[in-house]
This record gives C-alpha cells, sequence and structure tokens, in this order.
C-alpha cells in the first residue's frame, strides 16, 4: 500500500539551489591549472559541489582547489555504489581519498544486482546504509534514478521501504529529460518526495542542440529541442540557462539543480538565475513541457538500453 506523503523532508537545510556539477573539471582537454582555478572559483560562490571518481580526474582536480582553501571547502554530492553494502563503502572511501575529506555529506545511491533487489524489497541494505551513516561516513541518502531503473526506487517507495533513510531522489530532469518513469514520477508527486534535478541545461543551449551538427549528444535530444525550442521563444526568458533553473524550481519538490560548466560565464549564469526568489514559469509553459515529458517517457525512455540515453 502506498504511503500518502513522504515523511518530511530529511535533505540538509542548507542545501544551495544551485550545484556545481564537476564533469569538466575531468577534461584532460583543459589544463590542470586552469581546472583548478575554475574550481576555486566555484568554491567562492559557496554553492554545494557534485562529484565522482567517475568524473576522469576530476577529484585530483578538487583535491588540489581544495587544500589551497580548506577554510571555504564545499560540501558534497558524490555518487556512490553498486552491487553491495561493502562495495558501496568502498566506493566512499574511493571518493573521498583524493578530497581529503572524511565525510559524504549526500551519498547519492547507485544501485545494482543484488543490493537493488534487496533495497526494492526492504532488506539488510537499510541496516548497512544507517550503519554507514551512524558511522558518520555519510550524513544524507539520495536514490538515483535513471528510465532503466526506476522499478527499484518504485517498489521501495510504495512499498515505504525507504521512508525511514532515503532523502529523496536524484535524476536528470531539464526540460528535454525526465528520467523516472511515468508511474515512478506520479508516485514521487504524490508523496511528495524530494527531488534534485540533475544536468540542468541538457546539456547545452536549446539553439545549438537543435541547430549543430554534433552538438547534441544523442539524436533524441536534437529531435526534443526542436520541440522545446519554441516553447523557450515564447517564454520570452532571456537565457537558456535562467529557463532552465527557473523550470526546474518551478516543481515544488525540487530542492537544487545540478548543472555543470568549465566556464566562468557558464556559472555565473547559473549563480544569477538561482538567486532567489526563483520566479516559476507559467504554468501554461508547464504544462506543455509536462506533456511532452510523458510521451518522451512512455515512447522512448523506459524502452531505451541502459547507458544509452
Amino acid at each position: 500500500m502506498t504511503n500518502p506523503t513522504f515523511p518530511g523532508d530529511r535533505l540538509p537545510a542548507d542545501l544551495s539551489k544551485y550545484i556545481y556539477g564537476t564533469t569538466r573539471l575531468g577534461d584532460p582537454s583543459v589544463a590542470f591549472d586552469a581546472r583548478v582555478r575554475m574550481a576555486r572559483e566555484a568554491m567562492d560562490t559557496g554553492v554545494w559541489f557534485h562529484t565522482s571518481h567517475q568524473y576522469g580526474d576530476a577529484l585530483s582536480v578538487l583535491g588540489k582547489a581544495f587544500d589551497e582553501d580548506r577554510a571555504h571547502v564545499p560540501k558534497v554530492i558524490i555518487k556512490i555504489g553498486n552491487d553491495s553494502i561493502d562495495q558501496l563503502r568502498a566506493s566512499i572511501e574511493t571518493n573521498l581519498r583524493p578530497l581529503g575529506l572524511s565525510r559524504v555529506d549526500i551519498g547519492q545511491l547507485c544501485l545494482g544486482g543484488p543490493l537493488a533487489e534487496d533495497f526494492a524489497n526492504g532488506g539488510k541494505c537499510y541496516e548497512g546504509l544507517a550503519r554507514l551513516q551512524q558511522e558518520g561516513l555519510v550524513g544524507h541518502y539520495v536514490v538515483e534514478v535513471f528510465p532503466w531503473t526506476s522499478a527499484v526506487p518504485l517498489r521501495a517507495l510504495r512499498a515505504g521501504h525507504a521512508d525511514a533513510i532515503v532523502g529523496g531522489v536524484i535524476t536528470y530532469f531539464n526540460p528535454l529529460q525526465r528520467f523516472a518513469s511515468n508511474e515512478l514520477w506520479d508516485l514521487m508527486r504524490a508523496r511528495r518526495v524530494p527531488v534534485i534535478a540533475m544536468r540542468t541545461v541538457a546539456g547545452g543551449d536549446v539553439h545549438r542542440l537543435r541547430d549543430v551538427p554534433g552538438a547534441a549528444w544523442k539524436a533524441y535530444l536534437q529531435e526534443r529541442a526542436v520541440e522545446i525550442a519554441p516553447i523557450f521563444e515564447r517564454s520570452q526568458v532571456a537565457h537558456w540557462s535562467e529557463f532552465c533553473v527557473r523550470f526546474a524550481h518551478s516543481w515544488p519538490d525540487v530542492r537544487a539543480t545540478v548543472g555543470a560548466s568549465g566556464r566562468s560565464q557558464g556559472l555565473a549564469e547559473f549563480i544569477a538565475a538561482s538567486r532567489e526568489p526563483i520566479a516559476p514559469l507559467p504554468e501554461p509553459i508547464l504544462s506543455e513541457i509536462a506533456a511532452l515529458q510523458r510521451r518522451w517517457s512512455s515512447e522512448t525512455d523506459v524502452l531505451a538500453e541502459p547507458w544509452s540515453m
């Protein structure tokens, strides 16, 4: 039986509305020192960071930046996983060591294999997750959602298994992507589950994704940009980044949006768009995008092979 509401918002009260994504800091085509300077610039804004050992040498870049100014080390969301509590513990250590940190402020649960099944069924993994918190290794948890993994959090949330320990969901959520399945999204909205929205601008400016060959990582993004660009234009919002930040925060359960940038200008645009109060987009625009996302989810997303989108 589905519980009527999620039991409170257990994510940190000081979670910034915009979270700096660090994927660009792992780009080896950019000089290491330049990436450290970019990290320091983001640190100076006071926002939270999101990172992972999967992002090239981003952890080394961050470790150097943190060492240069330990007084201003940001709070961090870190991807941790994968098939067992032991692997999850090892993942925590792998991520923390290069950063010179002792704690993951929010652990992004990337669940696979037996651990995912145990999570869905309300198994002993919850005791293991609680132990990691009791040991001070993790402050809070959010569960990662993709179209091909939506069934696991759907089962856990529907049965109430995750209520006692998970603070919310983290997923791609922007005008071109809503990676929770329709069924999971409906349950999340009904239960008022807190959301951290990743990939703020869907990989780039909507006109570039639509018009520049190769700008879109996959063909589906270019096709969706064709549909979204006229909506963006009708909104009369000046910048795509502002439109996307406002889109995410138009949904009452979205707590933050994670956007990556390797450029000072891109970071500045995110920071400017995230200053409170963040004005929601008009309801007709939100409804139009929501209808598109519902169609995209059923026609494409939930049918996609893992990691193909």
